[in-house]
């Protein structure tokens, strides 16, 4: 006998009262018959009406959109950008929500999963329980920081740039962006025709005049003439093999940070916030406290930003092995670091090239891994070799928990944590944790 098809949700309405921030930019609430919200464009204490937008009878949970404010919370604004709202641009999470409320959401997030996936209250992850705002981002109500420095524009069918939808292929389109920074606003990109392309994608880079705009064509399409209202090199993305190709201009950015210049190829991982870089490294660095002629490990090493921070303070008598997956990456690492001969880049992924270097001890370690985490094996072979410190800098604090609960099972205990508003309007934050051995800290 044939299961009966199980109903569609999708379009239902529930009124319902909006409980605690959950991970991923939406809160938590309950339909009338106990089944899970997942509820954007809500925040805690509300009392709202949701609308379904994914999910079924019996599933586990429903995603839905606050699309009725019937009680607001005191944090609640008017978001100021245009685009933001139920069904609208999936670029920003908080738009409606004040600042300050916004870190604290952030920051009850964070705790949340310390707690559950770690057993670390904040007292106990030597974190005061607070997210700083980068610096010049403290802005009243109603005003967004600039900051986005990179952005990926989806192109329409009929050409128009614009941002996709949430959990969605469809574009909104945007005359501009209020969070992108104004090295790419002033691109123009927005007015452009883009018929051909798939997504346009503006690099502004921070510390020098460097402008990039990197192309994916549709299947068989053919590239546009790129006249933009400020010079730009232009890249394009192979159709087939996925590789970056320059079309003309340089094929990277120069980027600042710790008072140095680093080239960055083929539109490869930089921090997005024009603050971040030096501000993840000053977090780093007050937390290894690194001694001269000590050795370091800088893992998930994109294009050499934590090594050379730390090869300048090491000094000449120390030294640094850097480890990253990416090709381009790492010729751009070794182009950066080439004036610290005792640095050292190799390519690979950090589980299967950190066993065969041989390394059996080391002082300090930084570890910068993808949002997924660095996972049970790499955090146990970590712990092994003994560092004094550990500095492990996250993008993702579900991932982040995880990973100090394993250190915990490795020996090491989690000195201080500081996160960081680097994302503003976004859910995503950026946090950086100190790590030593938990005997000392006994």
């Amino acid at each position: 006998m044939q299961a009966e098809p199980t109903k569609s949700l999708v379009g239902e309405e529930y009124e319902v009262e909006i409980g605690p921030v959950a991970h991923g930019g939406h809160c938590i609430a309950r339909t009338p018959g106990g089944q899970v919200l997942f509820v954007r464009h809500a925040l805690p204490g509300e009392r709202v009406v949701a609308r379904v937008t994914e999910g079924e009878e019996g599933a586990r949970f429903l995603r839905a959109d606050a699309v009725r404010v019937l009680e607001a919370s005191k944090d609640r604004i008017e978001a100021p950008c245009p685009f933001a709202g139920p069904g609208r641009c999936g670029g920003c999470d908080w738009q409606h929500a004040k600042p300050g409320a916004q870190r604290r959401l952030k920051a009850d997030v964070i705790a949340e999963q310390l707690q559950r996936l770690a057993g670390l209250t904040p007292e106990e992850a030597g974190w005061d329980g607070t997210v700083v705002p980068a610096e010049g981002d403290k802005l009243p109500a109603g005003q967004v920081p600039q900051w986005r420095t990179r952005v990926q524009y989806a192109v329409d069918a009929e050409g128009h740039a614009g941002l996709r939808r949430h959990r969605s292929h469809e574009v909104e389109r945007i005359d501009h962006c209020m969070i992108a920074a104004a090295g790419v606003s002033e691109l123009g990109i927005e007015k452009r025709d883009w018929t051909g392309m798939d997504s346009v994608e503006a690099v502004a880079a921070t510390g020098s005049q460097d402008r990039q705009v990197i192309l994916t064509p549709r299947p068989g399409a053919r590239l546009p003439l790129v006249e933009l209202d400020r010079p730009v090199s232009v890249l394009r993305v192979d159709e087939k093999s996925g590789g970056v190709h320059r079309v003309h201009g340089r094929p990277f950015v120069r980027e600042r940070a710790d008072g140095r210049t680093h080239r960055v190829g083929n539109g490869g991982f930089w921090q997005v916030h024009p603050k971040a870089a030096d501000t993840l490294v000053t977090a780093v660095m007050q937390g290894l406290l690194p001694r001269k002629g000590e050795t370091a490990l800088d893992l998930y090493c994109g294009v050499g930003l934590f090594a050379g921070a730390l090869a300048d303070r090491l000094g000449e008598k120390g030294a640094v092995l850097g480890i990253e997956s990416g090709k381009r990456a790492v010729e751009d690492a070794r182009h950066n670091l080439a004036d610290f001969p005792r640095v050292r880049v190799e390519q690979g992924k950090v589980e299967s090239v950190l066993p065969r270097t041989g390394i059996t001890e080391v002082d300090l370690i930084v570890l910068d891994p993808p949002r997924a985490g660095a996972g049970r094996d790499t955090v146990a072979h970590l712990s092994s070799l003994g560092a004094r410190r550990i500095a492990y800098v996250a993008c993702d604090p579900a991932a982040l928990a995880r990973d100090l609960g394993y250190f915990r099972e490795g020996g090491y205990r989690v000195r201080t944590l500081r996160a960081f508003d680097l994302f503003p309007m976004t859910h995503h934050v950026e946090c950086v944790a100190i790590l030593e051995p938990a005997a000392k800290g006994s």
